[in-house]
């Protein structure tokens, strides 16, 4: 079972939270507060696998938690959810280390989802996050090298090229399950193999990759 510590100034929204990941099967709160200002002490008393926490929060926000987390010896991840859909607070907690940045309205099982794949170290971003990050890269020059014009996935099997492609599209594992007709534990794996075969360590390395090459 994952073990999450949870940091919210919400009663409601904690609530909701706990009953999701309790739903989910795989995940559990073990510990929680209204504020950062405590994290690494909870970290140290509860050993959580991942801390989920809000941005905006009395005392100690999400941004600083992320820092003072990720700066422990062997910390867990963390993973940031909010209802503030800022290009800031995105690439503030990304830089401190976030694992994912989710928003609230994200499907209860795609937030279970983030949770494990927290635990495995890969990151996750709501889609339309991940499509201003995919923007925000394309804007920039191109590089022009015959290296980057080869074709990048010519090492994935047809059928990973297609996960690939919707994997840049920002769909979960369960949406791309429902999409292709494969079940999620097979999506699971082709996400491992492309992964491995292209050398990237995130769905958003991914995700830029694709579309950097015109394919999403």
């Amino acid at each position: 079972m994952i073990k999450v510590l949870l940091l919210d100034d919400e009663g409601l929204v904690r609530n909701g939270i706990r009953l999701i990941l309790q739903a989910g099967g795989t995940a559990e709160v073990v510990a929680e507060d209204t504020n950062g200002a405590n994290v690494v002490e909870l970290v140290e008393k509860y050993r959580p696998d991942v801390v989920l926490t809000d941005i905006q929060m009395p005392q100690v926000n999400g941004i600083e938690v992320t820092r003072r987390v990720t700066a422990l010896p062997d910390p867990p991840a963390v993973v940031v959810l909010t209802t503030f859909d800022l290009d800031e607070y995105v690439y503030e907690a990304l830089q401190a280390g976030a694992t994912g940045f989710l928003l609230k309205d994200i499907a209860p099982r795609a937030l279970v989802e983030a949770v494990e794949q927290a635990v495995r170290g890969d990151s996750m971003l709501s889609p339309r996050i991940t499509k201003r990050l995919i923007s925000s890269y394309t804007a920039r020059p191109a590089p022009g090298s015959a290296e980057a014009a080869a074709d990048p996935l010519k090492e994935l099997t047809p059928r990973e090229r297609e996960v690939a492609i919707e994997v840049a599209e920002g769909l979960s594992n369960a949406e791309i399950a429902g999409k292709l007709g494969l079940s999620e534990s097979t999506v699971k794996v082709h996400i491992t193999h492309i992964m491995a075969k292209l050398g990237l360590s995130n769905r958003t390395k991914l995700a830029l990759l694709v579309h950097d090459i015109g394919l999403a």
